[in-house]
């Protein structure tokens, strides 16, 4: 049964990073000879930090001074994953996705698809109506202006991908004010918690609902490969 889900609880960004490699070093080695290795699926709570990604002008998009992070309790750090700048923080779900596109007979954009739709489906078990947007990655909550609830930025290496989506249950807003969130300037965000008021499930709830989805639809891909593949 894959993806095999660990629940790395809260963490910092450095030592998710560490162990990301090192799941994607085991992955690749699986598909080269090596040892046995399932995909895997890391869900996690991080401390309060801005990434920014190595595209050009990226950084540009982090408005906040040193002194304002520092009252705030927010640290940055450079990532190597697509996209642009985000904020992590506790109540803010992040699944990191250990996944061998060739298993999956996807490319990369077929995986940022799938992370979508596991949102969408989360969303959808909570009562949200998730929507996409054609103009950009993430899912977003309409009516207009729409809302974006979740990033995404993922990167993949000798067809394994690491890093994954951000789906905000209920973090602190206030600090998305720190930067332009993935360089969209206007583009409002929200969260669970500001759609759901009171009604907004537990965090452990939610996790529980996006590992299921995750699995569900991963099986899925996985038994559609197989069969693509499989003796005529």
């Amino acid at each position: 049964m894959e993806p095999v889900i660990q629940d790395l609880g809260r963490i910092g960004y450095d030592e998710a990073l560490a162990v990301q490699r090192a799941l994607h070093d085991r992955v690749v080695a699986a598909r080269d000879g090596g040892p046995a290795e399932p995909m895997h699926l890391l869900v996690l709570e991080h401390d309060a930090v801005i990434t920014v990604s190595r595209r050009p002008g990226a950084a540009a998009n982090l408005l906040a001074t040193p002194d304002m992070l520092n009252r705030a309790g927010v640290t940055v750090r450079e990532t190597d994953r697509g996209g642009d700048i985000t904020y992590h923080g506790p109540g803010q779900l992040v699944a990191y996705a250990i996944f061998d596109l060739n298993r999956l007979g996807i490319g990369i954009h077929g995986h940022m698809r799938l992370l979508e739709e596991i949102v969408l489906g989360t969303l959808a078990a909570f009562g949200i109506a998730g929507e996409r947007d054609a103009g950009a990655t993430g899912v977003w909550v309409g009516p207009a202006p729409l809302r974006k609830i979740c990033a995404l930025g993922v990167r993949a290496s000798r067809y394994v991908t690491m890093h994954g989506l951000a789906l905000n249950v209920a973090p602190d807003l206030a600090h998305f004010n720190l930067i332009v969130p993935c360089g969209l300037a206007g583009r409002p965000v929200t969260s669970m918690a500001a759609e759901l008021g009171s009604a907004c499930p537990a965090f452990g709830a939610v996790r529980e609902e996006l590992t299921r989805q995750a699995q569900r639809r991963v099986g899925e891909l996985l038994a559609r490969s197989s069969a693509s593949t499989g003796p005529a």
